[in-house]
């Protein structure tokens, strides 16, 4: 059975981690098949978002550690290289891809897992879901970016909070602390999901990806920097065949038909 299923539905990708049993923990091997689907993706014109989600009661439940020896066998480097090459390269996947990412929750993301779903785009969360910084429980350091993307979303204070006591957070809180965009029945969390990515699937594809890229690197940047930024994602954009016909229905008074060039 494999771990990671996918479809290709109208111009969206959905991708569903497949461990329910495991509460779909990630190996290795999962791991760089979500890297490789997302590659796709982004440097497919016929795909213009990604719906990212869960089999069973859980979204992901972080790097599957059975069989890990606790780093008594490691010697100076391993780490950093398997993370480097493991973690890291998974979240660098969602924040680079050129399509709209939604994470569409469906119950427990930890560690990495919780990783995953901030990484995204846009977050849909059922109300069962929870999302927790697990790491502290197992006395690891938070890894997969979280210490990147948490205080980018919610200040330092609270990602701190989050981070070293490992508490579980409901969907409700984390749609209040930021971390969510919405919170949806369980029953109609693929629905809206779809809805979601439907409407993304028929905006401006290009504007969009330039859109996402001069948000992610906004807060890394000084003013000077991400004005510079912006002119040159606008002066890229008006090159498209979506910037003029924006323009034209917008001219023309009626609503434009967006084709993702």
């Amino acid at each position: 059975m494999s771990e990671v299923l996918y479809t290709a539905e109208g111009q969206v990708s959905y991708v569903t981690l497949n461990r329910p049993d495991a509460l779909n923990a990630l190996t290795p091997g999962g791991r760089d098949r979500l890297v490789e689907l997302l590659a796709d993706a982004s440097a497919d014109p016929g795909i213009r978002a990604v719906v990212l989600t869960g089999a069973g009661r859980g979204f992901c439940s972080g790097a599957d550690l059975r069989g890990t020896s606790g780093g008594g066998d490691l010697i100076p480097g391993d780490v950093a290289r398997v993370l480097r090459l493991g973690a890291q390269r998974l979240i660098a996947a969602v924040l680079d891809c050129e399509k709209p990412v939604i994470a569409a929750v469906n119950g427990t993301a930890a560690g990495l897992g919780a990783h995953l779903a901030l990484a995204c785009d846009l977050v849909l969360a059922a109300e069962s879901a929870k999302f927790i910084e697990v790491f502290v429980r197992r006395g690891l350091v938070p890894d997969g970016g979280g210490a990147y993307l948490l205080p980018r979303l919610i200040g330092p204070h609270r990602a701190k909070e989050l981070m070293f006591f490992g508490d579980a957070l409901s969907a409700s809180e984390a749609e209040r602390l930021g971390l969510v965009n919405r919170v949806v029945p369980d029953a109609e969390l693929d629905k809206t999901a779809r809805e979601w990515a439907g409407r993304l699937a028929t905006g401006p594809t290009r504007a969009l990806a330039l859109t996402k890229q001069l948000v992610n690197a906004s807060l890394d940047a000084d003013r000077t920097t991400a004005f510079a930024a912006e002119a040159a994602a606008q002066e890229i954009n008006m090159t498209t065949a979506d910037a003029r016909e924006g323009v034209r229905s917008f001219v023309e008074r009626r609503s434009p038909e967006y084709r993702g060039r």
